[in-house]
């Protein structure tokens, strides 16, 4: 059975017939190429670092035992990220959604963000961020769903209307709706005085 080098740019379709008879490191190199999306998509929905870790890990643990499944329909990463986007559902159903943390609390192992120049743009981009989370927090869950999809993960509108199995006029209408509230949450005399 031929492995499939980690780092090499083959297609997602040619590693997936290659983990479905086995080859472990196929398998790990779709993981591993399609983690972050889903990782920062769960952390968006549940506001926790470890319940993000946990339904990325529970949606990534479905998407291989059920990788026979996968039809082709859509993308591997829009299936992947369908699992993963009901899997940090089902969680924050189970666990209620947990305040949203920032980047640089302790418990996210010490990570720090980067250092800068001028020491007052860090301090700049923490106020924007957390402007942005209370303002994302404030829209309905369908609403931040869908925006979040779009966001975080970068889905076309239809692959968002395949994750949420809902039209695609449905998704257009809650972002447009989303940016809208979006606006009118964010005082933006505040985040005048938040540029450099």
């Amino acid at each position: 059975m031929p492995e499939v080098a980690t780092g090499v740019s083959t297609p997602d379709e040619t590693l997936i017939e290659h983990a479905r008879r086995g080859d472990r490191s196929a398998c790990e190199e779709l993981f591993y190429r399609h983690r972050g999306i889903a990782y920062g998509l769960a952390y968006r929905l549940l506001g926790h670092e470890q319940d993000a870790q946990d339904a990325v890990q529970d949606g990534f643990l479905k998407a291989v035992t059920h990788l026979h499944a996968f039809d082709g329909r859509s993308t591997f990463r829009t299936w992947l990220v369908k699992i993963v986007h009901n899997a940090a559902l089902d969680l924050g159903r189970r666990r209620k959604r947990r305040p949203v943390r920032t980047l640089s609390d302790e418990e996210n192992n010490g990570y720090e963000p980067p250092c800068h120049d001028d020491p007052a743009q860090g301090l700049r981009q923490q106020d924007l961020k957390r402007l942005l989370d209370a303002a994302l927090a404030r829209l309905s869950p369908a609403i931040r769903e869908t925006f979040i999809l779009f966001a975080e993960t970068g889905l076309s509108y239809k692959e968002i209307a395949d994750v949420q199995e809902i039209p695609i006029g449905t998704v257009m209408s809650r972002l447009h709706h989303a940016r809208n509230k979006l606006q009118s949450y964010l005082n933006w005399d505040d985040l005048d005085g938040l540029s450099p």
